[in-house]
């Protein structure tokens, strides 16, 4: 245990305010860390799509295979790739990228159950992060756009982020593409009919900022199709 960390564990130990507050100055300093590892070794990776879904899907899963697929196209489209580092989609998708010999990102995050990086990551491209936020800003700021494969809770979050940041204005559009029709027709219903058609709580032009397409090359198409009308630069 280092001196800074015993400090924190007094700390709370004892209740004094002024070495909590101590602490929490810290802790400033190490995420202050993270960001800047992140930011030097992601600065010069260039034009990536990150690809997001379920860390539980298998090698024989249908949507295993359609990102390893997605990215392997992209890659010969001169993008790279930037997943979440771990295995199911994750790992599929670096596969494809390092089929493509691409640029294959892994942003790793430290968690309570150990995620090991997958094996398909480039080495000088792998990074581990101890806080989601920090990681959660690369994912943002260095891809061009972003691939939804079918996944849970840490999936719909990237996703409802991503279409938050745009229509706030807080970063610039790009295209968000949902794969699998099946699987995405639930929320996307519910998303039409509900949120927008019965409470208006979200505007025609923000249904318009995702599409939802089932192939491929149809994915493919969306990134590149974009792209023809805007230059490829960082989002933030």
């Amino acid at each position: 245990m280092t001196s800074s960390e015993d400090k924190i564990i007094r700390a709370f130990k004892e209740k004094t305010w002024n070495e909590i507050k101590a602490s929490d100055s810290w802790q400033i300093f190490k995420i202050m860390a993270e960001f800047v590892d992140g930011f030097e070794k992601m600065a010069s990776i260039g034009p990536c799509v990150s690809i997001f879904g379920s860390a539980r899907t298998k090698s024989d899963n249908k949507y295993y295979q359609l990102a390893e697929e997605i990215a392997y196209k992209l890659t010969l489209q001169g993008y790279g790739i930037i997943t979440g580092g771990g295995p199911g989609i994750m790992e599929a998708a670096n596969k494809g990228a390092a089929k493509g010999n691409g640029k294959s990102v892994g942003l790793n995050i430290q968690l309570a159950f150990e995620q090991f990086a997958n094996p398909y990551i480039d080495q000088d491209k792998l990074i581990t992060f101890k806080h989601f936020f920090v990681r959660k800003v690369m994912f943002q700021k260095y891809a061009q756009g972003f691939i939804v494969l079918p996944g849970g809770f840490g999936t719909f979050d990237e996703f409802f982020e991503s279409i938050t940041l745009i229509q706030t204005g807080k970063i610039g559009k790009f295209p968000i593409v949902l794969v699998g029709k099946n699987f995405w027709k639930g929320l996307v219903d519910w998303i039409l009919e509900v949120v927008h058609e019965e409470q208006h709580n979200v505007s025609p032009e923000d249904i318009e900022l995702f599409r939802v397409v089932d192939t491929a090359d149809e994915a493919v198409e969306v990134i590149d199709s974009f792209y023809d009308k805007y230059l490829l630069s960082p989002n933030f």
